[in-house]
């Protein structure tokens, strides 16, 4: 694909207030070579909207739910290809050569990833991750995914794993360009919780959820 095209970059967002404004900076660059930024809001009620208004190219309301959020800022999207992004996850300087490149092999792909933290844990946890996803062919939403937007058919909108789902559908049709440039994501979801219980809890759920127990039950499991 030609190193050129336009990228429309995906923020879903709920009660983002905190990192909305960093978010969107980091992504100036983006937008000065001709991407486009596209928020994403779920109803958030912190001045989340407010804060992204003026910051990013469109923004979209929409229903609550990660994978509903990225859909209708997909609908909204105008580019040739598509990067769904975490607001507390940032990109490579050279994001949009590296994915120009890698949709020229494949329809769709993923960035290894690095956890911003001391905590020696957690540097295990992300070159797990990163190793994981090479392994499998499946990416998680802190790794950026990007897709060709002729291909891309929606995330499933299951309340949890909605990415493990839409990978999983991928992989069908072809394996992920899985880059070893890294993004940089926060470690807040960790920090909050604690890193082991954290960990414990992810790995529940991921095996819950691949013998079969519904999202619905894993997002309580999640949020309790």
């Amino acid at each position: 694909m030609d190193a050129r095209l336009k990228l429309s970059i995906v923020v879903p967002t709920l009660n983002e207030a905190l990192e909305i404004r960093a978010a969107l900076e980091a992504l100036a660059g983006m937008r000065a070579r001709g991407h486009e930024v596209i928020v994403a809001d779920g109803g958030s009620s912190d001045g989340t909207s407010e804060l992204a208004a003026g910051r990013c190219d469109r923004l979209v309301a929409g229903a609550r739910g990660r994978a509903q959020q990225m859909n209708a800022g997909a609908r909204a999207a105008s580019g040739a290809a598509l990067v769904f992004l975490h607001a507390d996850t940032r990109l490579p300087d050279n994001a949009d050569v590296l994915i120009a490149s890698a949709l020229a092999r494949s329809c769709w792909g993923r960035f290894d990833v690095a956890i911003e933290a001391s905590h020696p844990l957690l540097r295990i946890v992300a070159r797990a991750m990163s190793l994981r996803s090479r392994l499998t062919g499946i990416a998680t939403g802190d790794q950026a995914i990007f897709v060709r937007r002729e291909a891309f058919a929606g995330f499933p909108e299951i309340a949890l794993m909605e990415d493990i789902a839409f990978s999983k559908a991928m992989k069908r049709r072809a394996a992920p360009a899985c880059l070893r440039a890294r993004v940089r994501t926060s470690a807040r979801r960790w920090q909050s919780r604690g890193v082991l219980r954290t960990i414990l809890l992810m790995w529940r759920l991921r095996l819950l959820y691949f013998l079969g127990a519904r999202p619905e039950r894993l997002a309580r499991l999640y949020e309790s």
